[in-house]
């Protein structure tokens, strides 16, 4: 049976107008975000999973990107039809340089220009949204 998760992360710009971008498990590439826990609001998992991921708190908060659906991934990169999820994504910036990921699973972050992310991310859905906001940024 398919359960379904609420989820939120954000892009994070930094002053040359890179992005951030997590590895997950040592195997995937993402954009930070994770699980909102029971009493969070969509940002403030936002932030918190951008701290665990990247180790990046000094967030300002520009706008709300949307929302859009995928699968979980298995670690040899297929869908894991048992977990279906609500990812909802916000655009941050932020001053700081230093990646100092906190989460064991999520072992480094890098920062990567804006026009290569989409040849980063692992899954497509992850691309496919993120190509439909890149003119945000």
């Amino acid at each position: 049976m398919e359960h379904h998760t609420q989820t939120a992360g954000g892009v994070v710009l930094n002053a040359d107008g890179d992005v951030l971008i997590v590895n997950q498990g040592g195997v995937h590439w993402s954009l930070p975000k994770g699980h909102i826990e029971a009493g969070e609001s969509a940002l403030v998992a936002a932030q918190r999973e951008i701290g665990e991921e990247a180790g990046v708190d000094e967030l300002t908060l520009i706008k709300e990107l949307g929302t859009y659906q995928r699968y979980q991934m298995n670690w040899d990169g297929s869908n894991n039809p048992e977990e279906f999820k609500d990812i909802t994504l916000f655009l941050f910036h932020t001053k700081q340089r230093e990646l100092h990921p906190r989460d064991a699973d999520n072992p480094s972050a890098k920062w990567v220009p804006k026009n290569e992310v989409v040849y980063v991310l692992t899954n497509p859905k992850d691309k496919e949204f993120f190509f439909g906001i890149v003119d945000q940024l």
